[in-house]
């Protein structure tokens, strides 16, 4: 006799076999996923599609009712002895559980290259991402899917949707290092004056003991192609959910095009530290070490600089001022830190200050300065106590004096 795949149990199986087949590849496959499905629609043609046939045994010396179930292509052959025909059905059955489980998995090599080449497809739909079209979250997303990105201006958007141009650093450390600020003096002998935005731009008082505030609000200011002209404050300042920072030490008026090859020192923190701040400055600022004079609740952490890009801790010795060594431990990055005077300090770049006179190495602060006020207000402070870039007595190097620094996140 003869079983019809219409009819019998392989019928039903070769159909659910098959919608399964189908479902997985209703579309066109992907190129490197058509070697392994041809394989797998072979195997279901040699195996379940051809139609499976038993009948009776032609064979004069064998008994007259011996079945035998085979496809009509060169398989092994199941024997059926007997009339029964469960029998031939149980061994197809047992053959077919066995393709079932090869099915299986081809399916999931099939699924693990549909996802790789999906991956790779996705890489290759947002090769424009960081464009003013697709603009990125920031410049290490752009590096994660676009890992060939070079060095240059980018496009962002905060969370807020708001769309900014800036610098990604996409080599140094694997690079996704993105520019959000940079701190620049553009007139120690104007005190707390029109550009000193990231202290007091109204005048040394005790009116306003957090001075301007741009260390904890959503200020913006400047351009990234005058970073080095100019303070700049863009919206990832406050969006961007970070890790680390990178400070460059960049002479004044360096175009954009020159800003990492003149930077003369180069260097990034390497244990995630803010994250235990919020992601970024405007956090830690904000939420934990508040620039207000006379008031904050102390210094704040001095981070290690484990990496220096370039430069040395003998270079930024060497920049100071000559009074300063002896109270500054370089090879950190301090955040908030107070004088004797209790006016407060944003950032010790470079070193960690442990005396009191803080005003002549680090950056930033209030609107208040009480030593022979205003003569130490502004961005930069004291540096220029002794002189301007004499770098004797508590005055700084004339380099040093006139250099802007740049923040990066990561």
């Amino acid at each position: 006799m003869t079983f019809s795949p219409t009819n019998t149990y392989f019928s039903r199986k070769a159909d659910q076999v098959l919608g399964e087949v189908c479902s997985l590849v209703g579309h066109k496959p992907q190129a490197r996923a058509r070697q392994t499905l041809f394989k797998m629609v072979m195997l279901l043609l040699l195996c379940v599609v051809l139609p499976l046939t038993c009948g009776h045994q032609e064979e004069s010396s064998g008994p007259a009712d011996r079945f035998v179930c085979s496809p009509v292509i060169n398989i092994p052959k199941l024997a059926c002895s007997g009339h029964d025909d469960n029998s031939c059905l149980d061994a197809c059955h047992s053959k077919i559980e066995g393709l079932e489980r090869h099915l299986d998995k081809e399916k999931k090599k099939i699924t693990d290259l549909e996802q790789r080449l999906s991956s790779l497809e996705g890489q290759r739909v947002r090769a424009g991402l960081g464009s003013a079209a697709d603009p990125g979250l920031s410049c290490k997303e752009i590096k994660d899917t676009v890992d060939s990105a070079q060095d240059g201006l980018y496009h962002l958007r905060s969370q807020e949707g708001i769309v900014y141009q800036t610098y990604c650093d996409m080599t140094t450390a694997d690079g996704g290092w993105t520019l959000v600020s940079s701190v620049h003096e553009n007139d120690m002998y104007g005190k707390c004056t029109a550009g000193d935005r990231w202290s007091s731009t109204r005048g040394s008082t005790t009116n306003y003991p957090e001075g301007d505030g741009n260390w904890a609000n959503f200020n913006t200011f400047g351009s990234v192609e005058l970073a080095t002209c100019d303070d700049l404050k863009n919206p990832g300042y406050f969006s961007i959910n970070a890790s680390d920072v990178m400070l460059w030490h960049v002479p004044n008026n360096t175009p954009l095009s020159q800003y990492k090859s003149e930077a003369y020192l180069r260097y990034y923190t390497t244990d995630g530290f803010l994250r235990q701040y919020g992601g970024n400055l405007y956090s830690l600022f904000k939420d934990h070490f508040p620039i207000v004079y006379n008031g904050g609740t102390g210094n704040g952490p001095a981070i290690p600089i484990i990496t220096w890009d370039n430069g040395s801790e003998d270079l930024v010795k060497s920049l100071l001022a000559p009074n300063v060594l002896t109270e500054v431990t370089p090879g950190f990055v301090h955040f908030c830190v107070f004088n004797n005077e209790r006016a407060p300090h944003a950032v010790c770049p470079g070193l960690k200050y442990n005396g009191g006179n803080v005003e002549h190495a680090c950056i930033g602060g209030a609107a208040y300065w009480a030593e022979v006020a205003p003569r130490q207000c502004g961005d930069f402070a004291g540096k220029d106590w002794d002189g301007y870039g004499t770098h004797t007595g508590w005055s700084s190097s004339l380099l040093e004096l006139e250099s802007a620094v740049l923040f990066f996140y990561r």
